[in-house]
């Protein structure tokens, strides 16, 4: 059988596609394909494995050879699911791989944020250090995380995770219930943003919850309230979130995602010099050991599916 990789690049150079290539089929890997090369690249193709590339029903009727798909992430969005279902193609993701590479990432975010690293990192590169009268440079917040209330939106594995490593800082914990919810156990959002020391986002994104943090949501904060988001950037109004944070209405905001991947290079939160803004490229779940989890439980997955065939 022929396996086309659409993006394999996306896994990483040094990943380790041993146990694919030990499988009874013919892998062809692509580091990356642009969207007018799609359909020559799957004419032939039995078996597609797919990070982000889309796959819509137009370019999937040109791969009349295709029974299976395998998503090389959680997010299914960019395949036709009703038109795999229709054409009998099997599609399977991968989660749970990242949990701990997210959750460290996310803790990572936030420590950055409490502690001012990035602007003190700056003034020691600038020279300030040096030129101190003092042993140390106060000039930017610090703030200890022991006691400060993290609300979290989105308790899943992720969310869960991370409620455990906070836990650990000593935080407390709250477990917010997202608009057009309701749980027994859970106050909802708007109740719990003023509450709130810490925000946390881990929920998908959806019709309910796109540009959940907008600009009435950032107004019920406090002035010192740290927002990170290792979800999905649709999650939030970034130009809401930029007034917010040019204005001093929240502490600081961490984004691992943003609403458009890769952003434009004029991006107004990418050109934002801001202390309290920190971004970094969609890679809380990039851990060497997460992104061969991805790969060892993706190949698992065809495995099993070339095993009944």
């Amino acid at each position: 059988m022929q396996v086309v990789i659409l993006d394999g690049d996306s896994l990483g150079r040094d990943a380790d596609l041993s146990a694919l290539h030990a499988l009874p089929v013919t892998v062809t890997c692509y580091p990356t394909t642009a969207a007018n090369e799609v359909v020559e690249r799957i004419a032939a193709a039995d078996i597609i494995l797919v990070n982000k590339v889309m796959l819509s029903a137009e370019v999937l009727e040109q791969a009349p050879q295709c029974r299976y798909i395998g998503i090389l992430a959680t997010g299914m969005n960019n395949v036709d699911l009703a038109y795999c279902e229709q054409r009998g193609i099997t599609v399977n993701n991968v989660a749970g791989y990242g949990t701990d590479s997210v959750a460290q990432h996310t803790l990572m975010l936030m420590l950055n944020l409490a502690t001012s690293a990035l602007p003190t990192m700056r003034q020691i590169q600038q020279g300030e250090w040096s030129q101190s009268p003092f042993f140390c440079l106060l000039d930017n917040p610090v703030i200890e995380l022991a006691g400060k209330h993290l609300v979290i939106v989105g308790y899943g594995t992720l969310g869960q995770r991370v409620a455990e490593l906070a836990t650990a800082f000593g935080m407390l914990v709250s477990v917010a219930a997202r608009p057009g919810t309701e749980h027994a156990s859970r106050k909802p959002l708007d109740e719990l943003l003023p509450e709130a020391d810490v925000v946390s986002l881990h929920c998908q994104l959806s019709d309910d919850t796109a540009q959940l943090i907008n600009a009435e949501r950032l107004a019920l904060m406090k002035p010192g309230v740290l927002l990170i988001n290792t979800a999905r950037g649709g999650l939030i109004d970034e130009q809401a979130l930029l007034t917010a944070l040019t204005q001093n209405q929240i502490g600081g905001a961490a984004l691992d995602t943003l609403s458009v991947e890769p952003p434009p290079a004029d991006h107004p939160l990418l050109k934002a010099p801001l202390p309290n803004l920190l971004i970094t490229p969609h890679s809380a779940w990039a851990a060497k050991e997460a992104r061969q989890r991805l790969i060892t439980l993706a190949v698992n997955k065809l495995s099993a599916y070339l095993d009944n065939v």
